[in-house]
């Protein structure tokens, strides 16, 4: 009998083989063709193997086992038991090869799994179990039937990559990495080919996270485009995902991809593959490439609706899904959905909870940023394939060096007070209507109620009289224009005030100074970056997190914190 424990699990393996779309069958009643997918308890394996707990039937072929534990069971050394069931398929039954390619090791809380086409192949933890229809795309890119089985490239014989490559044949993804042909340099920059060919060594030697560090400017959307290309052309990569954390983001990302032209036919990228950007939870499985932000891919994988304005709020910053829900396995969604996720500015994509959305599917994780912390490296298993800091980038002309420019005020140091008797404004903070109230009491405040419990429009005003006055003479001397400027604010409203105040001070129009945050109304906030980007006006933007890291602004020559910077990945 069964002992509880296991019973437990295998109540749990079978749910989520149902989710994943597995039919589930006893073996006495057995139809190995009633579904692409056919799971079998149980199952009777030749003399001295014993029993299968689940024999796993694709397109009416037997293609792998799962091994049931008991849940808290630890999975590592169990393969030696799996892979004894792959060998033991008793004679004249169906399969694709012998052994048979997949096993996996599952408590139902946890599972692992090993995919026997690959070279050398080893096991890794998976959030749920393949769909059948993924199976059947594998086997059939990797096996050649023959007319009788068991004779040459038939379903009973296992197929080595040499072999494969001697006959032609397709492999699989981590086979096909064995074999990419060589880049084509011309157009990258020096520190791009070593990040592209690192990167393709780490994948060959099957590490299934890399994290690429390239300075902000040095093109790191670039060389990720050209080795998602090479990884699409040359490796047989179905889909892929470009993460990223703003809405901004991604149409700045689907811009690069259509500009892309290949090195190796002289094609854009979009006229050789389709590219999706996803403004909504459909997902175009036609397309190669699928750019999503982080929320929206959460909303997904939840069933929910996501507005379109609310990905424009930062993941690390704001408070869109401040807790996100653990995620659950999401059938409209299977786990083997992309082959590669590439998540851009990933130090903030493993913040908080929003890391489960990345290990939610089987694939090989490639992270980008410019400004790696600690957690970063923990996550990419300290696989650091690519390190290009800002000093390197400076050192080769890439970047340019910057100056640190402090203004300070009393109350942004220490505080301040209003004694009793005062009028003040009295702001309501969600309809921001002003009434004036006599104060009973002395009100103290410290720097950090600033713009936030109090607003001291003259501290914002020094402030910006100050930048005014010293602009021309010590930040950038001899100029006469004002640079183009982008002002971090701490909230919508505080931003609302530093423009006001900015045209005031500069004696300038509504052109001349703009708010780009993701409540913005009127123009598009993607018109504004647009104009901040390429026009002359506006000369300053104000932000509160829409413009952030990722964001390329070429003209913007100072960067303005009006709020205190505690992050140095930030900064």
């Amino acid at each position: 009998m069964t002992p509880a424990p296991e019973a437990e699990a295998r109540v749990k393996i079978d749910e989520l083989l149902t989710a994943a779309g597995w039919t589930i069958q006893d073996a006495n009643a057995a139809n190995i063709h009633a579904a692409c997918g056919v799971a079998i308890r149980e199952f009777p394996l030749a003399t001295g193997f014993g029993f299968a707990d689940y024999l796993l039937y694709v397109d009416g072929k037997a293609a792998g086992v799962i091994e049931a534990k008991k849940v808290g069971a630890t999975l590592t050394g169990v393969e030696v038991q799996s892979d004894k069931y792959i060998y033991g398929l008793p004679d004249g039954l169906p399969r694709w090869h012998n052994p048979m390619p997949f096993s996996y090791q599952s408590t139902g809380i946890e599972t692992r799994f090993t995919n026997g086409l690959d070279p050398a192949p080893r096991s890794r933890n998976v959030f749920a179990f393949h769909s059948p229809e993924l199976f059947a795309t594998w086997l059939e890119d990797a096996v050649t039937p023959s007319p009788q089985a068991g004779e040459g490239w038939g379903e009973g014989a296992p197929l080595a990559a040499e072999s494969q490559q001697s006959y032609g044949l397709p492999q699989t993804f981590l086979a096909r990495l064995q074999q990419m042909p060589t880049l084509i340099e011309e157009g990258l920059w020096p520190a791009q080919i070593k990040a592209i060919t690192n990167l393709e060594s780490s994948l060959r030697d099957n590490h299934p996270r890399s994290l690429i560090q390239m300075a902000t400017g040095s093109g790191k959307t670039f060389t990720a485009i050209n080795f998602i290309y090479r990884l699409i052309k040359f490796a047989g990569a179905r889909r892929v995902l470009f993460l990223v954390d703003r809405g901004n983001l991604g149409r700045q990302t689907l811009k690069e991809f259509q500009q892309y032209v290949s090195p190796y036919n002289n094609f854009k990228f979009s006229e050789e593959y389709i590219v999706q950007h996803l403004t909504s939870n459909v997902l175009d499985t036609t397309a190669r490439v699928s750019i999503c932000t982080i929320q929206r891919l959460y909303s997904m994988l939840k069933g929910r609706d996501l507005p379109e304005d609310l990905e424009e709020e930062s993941v690390e910053f704001g408070t869109l899904f401040k807790e996100p829900d653990p995620i659950e396995y999401n059938p409209d969604f299977p786990i083997g959905t992309f082959d590669v996720i590439v998540t851009d500015e990933c130090h903030r994509s493993i913040y908080n909870l929003w890391r489960q959305v990345l290990e939610y599917f089987d694939a090989y994780l490639i992270g980008l940023t410019a400004t790696p912390s600690k957690q970063t490296f923990g996550f990419f298993n300290q696989n650091l394939v690519m390190e290009y800091g800002h000093e390197h980038a400076v050192a080769d002309g890439v970047n340019v060096n910057y100056d640190v420019y402090r203004i300070k005020t009393a109350i942004t140091e220490q505080g301040g007070e209003v004694e009793a008797g005062y009028y003040v404004d009295k702001r309501d903070r969600e309809t921001r209507e002003v009434r004036w109230e006599q104060l009973d009491d002395d009100f103290n405040y410290d720097a950090k109620q600033l713009d936030r419990d109090v607003v001291a429009v003259d501290q914002i005003r020094t402030v910006v009289q100050t930048y005014r006055d010293k602009l021309f003479t010590e930040i950038f001397p001899g100029r006469t224009e004002v640079p183009k400027t982008l002002i971090f604010a701490k909230d919508d409203s505080h931003a609302e005030d530093i423009v006001k105040i900015v045209r005031e001070v500069f004696g300038k129009g509504n052109d001349f100074a703009q708010k780009i945050t993701y409540r913005t109304t009127g123009a598009k906030p993607e018109d504004l970056i647009a104009s901040f980007r390429n026009s002359y006006f506006p000369r300053i933007a104000v932000t509160v997190d829409m413009i952030a890291t990722g964001t390329d602004i070429k003209a913007c020559e100072c960067v303005f914190f009006m709020r205190s910077v505690k992050s140095r990945a930030y900064f």
